[in-house]
């Protein structure tokens, strides 16, 4: 096999199983088979990318490019997609005769996510960004009506126009770096920019075209879409916008951020006043919702906040740490969707009222749901809280000590509506008695997940190592 067609064989398996997918949805009563190619797939793929880890190629007349830093991000991108299909392991809240389709559009949306990754032109970027975000308008729509009430459709209609007004606004901002440097190449935009970067038209160029990435990261004031398309879509739909998209923006984020030097006070002062608006409002916000999935639309403003406090460092260290502390982020959520999952009836929304008593009815599902929302909090040992640390230290050691005031006094008051969603589930009466039975795939998944936050909390020295070995390659 030759390098370049190892480097790419995580993409071929991927683009192999959305072909069988295709097939698939063409004939009737196939969501059993469309459920067994799709997670097929997604092992398939994260073999291949653990086999070609050390691959390194150029493709696409440099277009695309296999490295370090995008290997361990499709790694990560690949076991959440893993996590995700078993997650969704009877997909209550679609109907059976398009759960194919719906196997499909994840499938297409990862594979947008895993081609933004290794594009380092901006016409590649767009197309990726395009191909990981409009299969996820559909996803919203699927949801099954109830009560004659079509919340999914608003929720849909909102998330694919703010989509598309974000993503023209980064078109635009786009046009104006390519007229600067007269290439759409990032590698030598970055090298051409770098004389003007400070000139306002190329500050201007470079807000405008974060405005894309900052929107599937869901930071102010691009965030007004989150909580409305968390509640109105389905619990697995949710628990995946809510998690892999994230982790790509903030990788495409790096390759943009960078871009200005780490003496830019300018793109500095902006991004922390991004990040200080994205934490107050989903905080203070959260505060006073009942829904768990509102709830958590809400915080992952405040944590878009966060990860972008390690940014305005502009510097490596920053950067691992925003990386460091979104893989993080991805576990902590998912686990959190995997007990919203568990505990609906139906696939409908869970209030926060609803995991009273949840220690009575599942031990395993009130761990796990503690544990996730313990680090989101930032309580030690667990991810979490390393995480924050992290970007806390790369931001005092660029001066930002009022940034890191501020992101330390939003973490406490975030505790406080964590603190209620443990209260409910460990000290609550509960209002169902019923226990709930998990099948194996499920306490697998929540084993993993809680293995994983804790090993990233206590020994965070591997993949800490690997982000910054990984950025060494791109010139960080």
């Amino acid at each position: 096999m030759t390098p370049s067609l190892q480097a790419f064989l995580p993409e071929l398996v991927l683009l192999a199983g959305a072909l069988g997918l295709f097939f698939v949805t063409l004939k009737k009563d196939g969501a059993e088979t469309a459920r067994t190619v799709i997670l097929l797939t997604a092992l398939g793929a994260l073999l291949a990318c653990a086999w070609s880890l050390g691959s390194q190629a150029t493709l696409f007349d440099g277009a695309y490019r296999v490295d370090a830093f995008s290997q361990w991000l499709k790694i990560v991108v690949l076991a959440g997609f893993s996590f995700v299909i078993l997650l969704g392991r009877t997909l209550g809240d679609i109907r059976e005769d398009i759960r194919p389709e719906y196997y499909l559009f994840l499938c297409l949306s990862v594979i947008g996510q895993i081609f933004m990754m290794s594009s380092i032109d901006v016409i590649a970027l767009v197309i990726a960004l395009e191909l990981s975000s409009f299969p996820l308008y559909l996803m919203v729509a699927m949801r099954r009506e109830n009560n004659g009430h079509r919340v999914q459709m608003e929720a849909a209609v909102k998330y694919i126009m703010f989509g598309v007004a974000a993503n023209g606004i980064m078109l635009f901002g786009l046009s104006y770096l390519f007229g600067l440097t007269g290439t759409t190449s990032l590698p030598l935009m970055m090298t051409r920019l770098l004389p003007v970067v400070h000139t306002p038209i190329a500050i201007v160029g470079l807000c405008l075209s974060l405005a894309g990435l900052l929107y599937k990261l869901a930071v102010f004031p691009f965030h007004f879409w989150t909580p409305d398309v968390y509640q109105g879509s389905s619990n697995e739909t949710a628990g995946m916008i809510a998690s892999l998209p994230k982790l790509g923006a903030v990788a495409i984020l790096v390759r943009f951020v960078s871009l200005a030097t780490p003496h830019h006070t300018t793109v500095a002062l902006l991004l922390a006043g991004l990040a200080v608006c994205s934490m107050f409002y989903g905080n203070l916000v959260a505060l006073v919702q009942k829904d768990f999935k509102r709830l958590l639309g809400f915080s992952g403003i405040a944590h878009a906040g966060y990860a972008i406090v390690g940014f305005t460092a502009l510097d490596a260290a920053g950067f691992t740490s925003s990386l460091y502390y979104i893989t993080g982020y991805v576990l902590m959520v998912l686990a959190c969707f995997v007990v919203i999952t568990r505990v609906s009836k139906d696939g409908a929304n869970v209030s926060i009222s609803e995991l009273a008593g949840l220690h009575r009815r599942s031990p395993l599902l009130a761990l796990t749901l503690v544990v996730a929302v313990f680090a989101l909090a930032g309580i030690p040992p667990f991810v979490g809280f390393m995480g924050k640390f992290g970007i806390l230290n790369a931001a005092l050691s660029k001066g930002h000590l009022a940034l890191a005031i501020i992101m330390v006094a939003n973490s406490a008051i975030a505790v406080y509506y964590y603190l209620r969603v443990v209260k409910e589930a460990v000290f609550g009466d509960p209002v169902e008695e019923a226990p709930i039975t998990l099948d194996l795939p499920t306490r697998i998944l929540c084993c993993t997940l809680l293995v994983g936050i804790l090993a990233l909390g206590v020994a965070p020295a591997k993949i800490l190592g690997a982000i910054t070995a990984s950025l060494a390659t791109m010139g960080l």
